[in-house]
């Protein structure tokens, strides 16, 4: 039983006494109206409160494009959160062409998305995508309430991609990189390309990875990034650790979010793609950094 119906039915005798004996019972009558008021109303604070929802807004990677956040997506709306998915320029169905891209391209597009939302949102970015986020929250960090890497690159002030991933001992992807002819785009050997980016995922989601795979724009890779610590270093850090990736190994992320500061970390036992291999713990996760 609901605490204002309780409340209701011990202020009930005192309205039957009234109406008996109205209008003799006049004043009875009125404090029985009373009653019901105090009975009803007073507890009203202690209700609990409806949590508040949140809104989240996820980067993809290299090489990948915004249908990798698809199950995370459904899943989070589901708790009702807001989320929005970005599709980095000359990704996905995007068709800006690569030498028209750079890091501050990426940049704005997600600065776009957030300027047309109210509030702070949870910023996520995987792999590349750490850049990208790392970019936006120099840019922008009074709209973000948190950032969060997962399996992602985390620059320091005037580094790039390459400086990141060539001090990585152990990630398969480096020497299965095939640049083209004109420098413009890089690929990835095919018959490596589920291997290094979701080797743990069913078969189901590796032919997907395949079918929605296109060449990657290498001029972004060589951006230098400019943050400060009053910007990028005044936003809330996360990081979420993959275990087993073979893109972006476990020595370097470790590196990168250790010299970035970031205390508040988390692991999942997956390759470099956790929200297609394990997507519902990857949901777990965003909801714990988001309280």
């Amino acid at each position: 039983m609901k605490t204002n119906e309780k409340k209701m039915m011990v202020a009930t005798p005192y309205i039957k006494e009234a109406f008996l004996n109205y209008p003799q019972g006049a004043t009875k009558w009125l404090m029985a109206c009373f009653m019901v008021m105090v009975f009803c109303f007073s507890g009203c604070s202690k209700e609990p409160m409806v949590k508040q929802t949140k809104t989240f807004v996820l980067v993809h990677g290299a090489w990948q494009s915004a249908y990798v956040w698809s199950t995370v997506k459904t899943q989070l709306e589901k708790k009702g959160n807001k989320v929005i998915v970005v599709e980095l320029p000359a990704h996905g169905a995007d068709n800006t062409p690569a030498v028209s891209v750079s890091m501050n391209i990426y940049r704005d597009k997600v600065v776009a998305a957030i300027e047309n939302l109210t509030g702070k949102v949870i910023l996520v970015g995987h792999s590349m995508g750490g850049i990208v986020v790392s970019a936006v929250a120099e840019k922008i960090p009074e709209r973000i309430e948190k950032l969060v890497f997962i399996g992602a690159f985390v620059p320091q002030d005037g580094e790039s991609l390459i400086d990141l991933a060539f001090q990585d001992k152990t990630s398969l992807l480096r020497p299965n990189l095939i640049p083209s002819a004109d420098q413009l785009t890089l690929d990835v050997n095919k018959d490596k390309l589920t291997d290094i980016f979701c080797q743990d995922a069913s078969e189901l989601i590796k032919k997907l990875v395949i079918a929605n795979y296109r060449s990657e724009p290498a001029i972004p890779f060589a951006d230098k990034i400019k943050l400060t610590s009053a910007a990028f270093g005044s936003v809330k850090k996360y990081y979420i650790f993959t275990a087993k990736d073979q893109a972006i190994g476990q020595d370097l992320q470790k590196q990168m979010a250790k010299a970035a500061g970031i205390t508040n970390t988390y692991i999942v036992d997956t390759g470099h793609s956790p929200f297609l291999s394990v997507p519902e713990k990857v949901s777990e996760i965003f909801l714990e950094i988001s309280k």
